[in-house]
């Protein structure tokens, strides 16, 4: 097999030509020769960021373009573009931060929910979105890519939502 492939995760899916019972291997690699995604970047910390919480496999910390206060996004530390191909220990560790960082959010900012988004189009790494909302308007609400970050904001939110 080619040198640089660093692994192969096997993930199936359904084919559409047999019958739903049936399904059949799809293979995505990854090389050692692969771009550093921003968050992998962030996870070296050759970038900063404003972190809520951290652990062997994951890391959390708020979206410097918050659609809502407390926008917050979970990673894996290993960079993997889908979160469907994760492998399952690291994906359980991400959905369990997740749950950590949700309960945290709901505490701190007192709202009535927590969203969850898993879209993965924005960056070829693999992340949660978690929104805290009171309203259908402020969980659709966009962001605004166009703004500069409010640092000071934003650390005063990590220091607020930091979980030890």
């Amino acid at each position: 097999m080619d040198n640089e492939l660093t692994y192969i995760t096997t993930i199936y899916y359904k084919c559409q030509l047999f019958p739903s019972s049936v399904y059949l291997p799809r293979l995505h690699r990854y090389h050692k020769a692969m771009e550093d995604s921003i968050f992998t970047k962030i996870i070296k910390g050759e970038i900063p960021c404003h972190k809520v919480y951290e652990d062997e496999l994951t890391l959390a910390f708020l979206d410097i373009h918050p659609a809502v206060p407390g926008h917050t996004l979970v990673i894996p530390r290993e960079q993997v573009e889908f979160v469907w191909d994760l492998s399952d220990k690291t994906y359980q560790a991400v959905m369990e931060t997740t749950k950590k960082i949700a309960f945290r959010l709901r505490e701190v900012l007192e709202t009535a929910y927590v969203g969850e988004k898993i879209v993965g189009v924005d960056v070829p790494h693999a992340h949660v979105q978690l929104l805290p909302f009171n309203t259908s308007t402020e969980y659709s609400a966009p962001q605004d890519m166009d703004t500069e970050p409010d640092h000071p904001a934003l650390a005063e939110m990590a220091a607020k939502l930091k979980l030890t």
